[in-house]
């Protein structure tokens, strides 16, 4: 899919607001439908199903978590991404579990296009990839992967496609759990064996964070280190686990990672994306690797 040929419905009662949405979409080459409201937008998505939807969540005749549960229960395959506001960390962190895929927080918009073009980046290697036999009964893969973020997308594409053969999550579900592989690979790469602080993003230059893991994918030790991923699926229950090379950290010192609080902070938000949209997760005593357990959901 070519960023020209995608479209993304943004859901946002301010028109300012609007306004800077059309303009960022615009400007990176993607085409930007606007809807006033979360009842508008959903006769939008019936009418012309969009690529993704970019949502607010405080609107008149339906909010942003009313959309969620809507384009969840009728559309699970259009991801959804919340724009989040100061003061909006609670409800964006139950629309999160019910159904989207990822968010932004509004005073950090300059983040939207790099989470649009991670989740799209998903999707689309997973239709380019053909679908494994239906009858498996077991699956695992394990890769070592060196730190370019270019091979996360098809990995990820290809878990995810794991998830949904054994029935693990359906559409939806699954794109939240590829999501969170995202962050999980990313975490890994960026900070674990770059060791780029995710403070440099708080900065006036927003380019500073990338550009030092630009510099460090050339520079030793941080060039030779390696990510480690092990994929294991059944059709009850599948186990993922991520390493690092990296100095890693004490998990005992992270502070409750479920805090919806970490939604509109640059530090800790990844790890709360995993921790909502994964069963169980464990961190290994060096705090250089992370292991994400999926249970089979009921039907």
């Amino acid at each position: 899919m070519l960023e020209s040929q995608t479209t993304v419905l943004v859901a946002e009662d301010s028109r300012t607001q609007s306004v800077l949405f059309r303009s960022l979409l615009e400007k990176a080459g993607y085409h930007a439908v606007m809807a006033g409201n979360g009842r508008e937008a959903m006769e939008m998505i019936r009418n012309m199903p969009p690529d993704v939807v970019i949502t607010d969540l405080n609107m008149p005749e339906m909010n942003g978590l009313e959309l969620v549960e809507a384009v969840h229960a009728h559309f699970p395959g259009i991801p959804v991404i919340l724009a989040t506001g100061v003061g909006s960390e609670e409800i964006a962190a139950e629309a999160l579990r019910k159904g989207a895929a990822s968010y932004v927080p509004k005073r950090n918009l300059r983040d939207l296009i790099p989470t649009l073009q991670r989740l799209l980046a998903v999707a689309q290697a997973d239709r380019a990839s053909a679908q494994l036999s239906a009858c498996a009964t077991l699956s695992e893969i394990r890769f070592s992967l060196p730190n370019e973020s270019m091979l996360v997308a098809p990995l990820v594409a290809q878990i995810k496609r794991m998830v949904e053969r054994f029935r693990l999550r359906d559409g939806s579900g699954a794109m939240r759990v590829a999501m969170a592989l995202d962050e999980a690979l990313q975490n890994a790469m960026l900070h674990g064996n770059l060791e780029v602080s995710s403070r440099l993003r708080e900065g006036d230059d927003a380019n500073a964070f990338y550009a030092l893991a630009s510099e460090r994918r050339l520079q030793s030790p941080f060039k030779d280190r390696r990510v480690h991923v092990r994929a294991w699926l059944t059709p009850e229950m599948g186990e993922i686990t991520i390493a690092d090379e990296g100095p890693g950290f004490d998990p005992g010192k992270i502070p409750d990672p479920t805090d919806p609080a970490y939604l509109d902070r640059p530090c800790g938000r990844g790890l709360w994306l995993i921790h909502a949209f994964i069963d169980e997760v464990r961190h290994n005593p060096a705090g250089n690797e992370i292991t994400m357990i999926l249970r089979r959901q009921q039907e």
